[in-house]
């Protein structure tokens, strides 16, 4: 299965559903199933984004899902969700899309041709200056417990342990 690896708090909010986008430099053509590495980086340890509106809407996001509100508790080193890779974007515009200050313009898409807007607490959990991409995924399943397991850069393949006695 292919895996992309992503620092924490990024990673959890993606695993509860709270971020359906991870904004990246670079494009993929892959689309299917995806497990979501976190970072074996201590969050605690990352130097503050000074971004309070981001803080604020991800220790919400994170409490309300049950995972407590300190990032130094979140799993890292580990495979944490799977989903399904279904779009990858090309960010053209933010800050003022439909008129409002938390919105960006997505477009492309598998076919081409497509626009789509990203709007709310979304905009907080992602870099979207135009020209990044932003990768689509539904489908997540946030594990009942991580799975230990190092990380690379860029997509990776992840192979699934072998569980006693499915050998």
């Amino acid at each position: 299965m292919k895996a992309i690896t992503i620092w924490q708090p990024w990673a959890s909010l993606l695993a509860i559903g709270a971020k359906r986008y991870e904004t990246r430099n670079w494009s993929t053509k892959y689309r299917g199933p995806i497990a979501i590495h976190a970072a074996k980086k201590d969050p605690c340890k990352m130097p503050l984004l000074g971004l309070e509106a981001f803080d604020e809407a991800a220790s919400e996001e994170l409490e309300r899902a049950g995972c407590g509100s300190t990032w130094c508790l979140l799993p890292t080193g580990s495979i944490i969700a799977t989903a399904e890779l279904v779009e990858c974007w090309k960010i053209t515009d933010n800050g003022h899309t439909n008129g409002s200050p938390l919105a960006a313009r997505i477009e492309g898409g598998r076919y081409g041709g497509k626009t789509n807007i990203v709007e709310g607490k979304e905009i907080f959990f992602g870099d979207w200056t135009p020209g990044r991409y932003a990768w689509e995924f539904t489908n997540m399943c946030m594990l009942p417990e991580p799975i230990p397991a190092k990380g690379k850069q860029g997509l990776w393949n992840w192979e699934l342990p072998e569980v006693a006695g499915n050998g």
